[in-house]
């Protein structure tokens, strides 16, 4: 690939990534007056990180179940409010069990 060639996929790749960024600026000039969307505009951050990690979760083992147990303790421990720390040791730990089991 010539230096023409990769400045142009740089050039591509930034205007690409930079377009959902300025969208939002754009179409929303004025703060948003909506309760209605307002709220719903501060559920997305976890929707979309729902949807990038729940499926990791359960491809990351060679078991399905290893991963839906180390999910479901993950999520019990979670509930308790402890640290995410202590929520990705014991999520980790039932894995790593599971997997020695299986």
């Amino acid at each position: 690939m010539t230096v023409t060639k990769q400045f142009i996929a740089v050039m591509v790749m930034a205007f690409v990534t930079y377009i959902p960024r300025v969208v939002p600026l754009v179409i929303f000039k004025r703060k948003i007056k909506s309760r209605f969307i307002r709220s719903f505009l501060s559920y997305v951050p976890y929707a979309v990180l729902g949807a990038m990690t729940f499926p990791s979760i359960l491809y990351s083992t060679q078991h399905l179940y290893s991963a839906i147990a180390g999910l479901i303790v993950a999520l019990v421990v979670a509930y308790f409010d402890k640290s995410l720390i202590k929520v990705a040791v014991s999520a980790i730990l039932t894995v790593y069990i599971f997997e020695l089991l299986g």
